[in-house]
């Protein structure tokens, strides 16, 4: 129970400073919205297969989260509340609540995205519950795989430009799962039967990253 009240502190002490400042929010939505939009007008009237779509939507996803989610443990450094969190909590609690505000974070940025993107692209879904599920499942993975590299980062010099160059090369199996998920989901697929291996990839790519970064992260934060 200790435990439970400890990450629950973190991820409300991050959900306060957010709605304070709403600097995470923000960005992502301007990143997200702007992007959106110079696609379709890149697009203008030409037809994209389904499949473009999947892909463009998620690489606009992604890049938001490497702008927003970076800021993590920055504004722990910035703020110097590092060794007042080391002194009262343990590392997989902050881990913990970290995690969970930056997958709620992500979650709702991809449904703003696919809300947007579904409009001004006048794209029509076929497998709602489908593009749901993998839109959870891609946030989940994100939202883990980021928040370790976000501790990692958070001490070098140069932040700005290392959660990029860190987080593509990572996510590589996770972009092709979710690509393909939702490719599954829009007209011309087959929904669920084809999306079943993705849907596999996706739960055991986030297992193993938060199961890895849980048992890094007391490392990572106390060096």
């Amino acid at each position: 129970m200790n435990w439970l009240y400890g990450s629950w502190a973190v991820f409300e002490k991050d959900l306060r400073l957010e709605m304070r400042s709403r600097y995470a929010i923000n960005t992502l939505l301007m990143f997200v919205l702007s992007s959106l939009l110079l696609v379709m007008f890149g697009i203008g009237q030409e037809t994209v297969s389904p499949r473009v779509q999947s892909a463009l939507l998620w690489v606009v996803i992604m890049f938001s989260a490497a702008l927003g989610l970076g800021r993590a443990f920055i504004s722990e450094e910035e703020l110097g509340t590092v060794l007042l969190l080391q002194l009262n909590t343990r590392g997989s609690m902050v881990y913990a609540g970290k995690l969970l505000f930056n997958f709620l974070l992500v979650l709702g940025v991809n449904l703003v995205s696919v809300s947007v993107f579904v409009i001004l692209m006048n794209v029509s879904v076929q497998a709602p519950g489908l593009l749901l599920t993998t839109l959870v499942l891609g946030a989940l993975g994100l939202a883990g795989a980021t928040t370790l590299l976000a501790a990692i980062i958070a001490r070098a010099a140069n932040k700005g430009p290392l959660l990029p160059v860190l987080l593509f090369p990572l996510l590589v199996p996770l972009l092709l799962s979710v690509v393909s998920a939702t490719r599954a989901a829009l007209p011309g697929g087959n929904g669920w039967p084809e999306a079943t291996d993705e849907l596999v990839t996706l739960i055991g790519f986030a297992g193993v990253v938060i199961t890895l970064s849980v048992l890094l992260f007391d490392f990572v934060w106390n060096d």
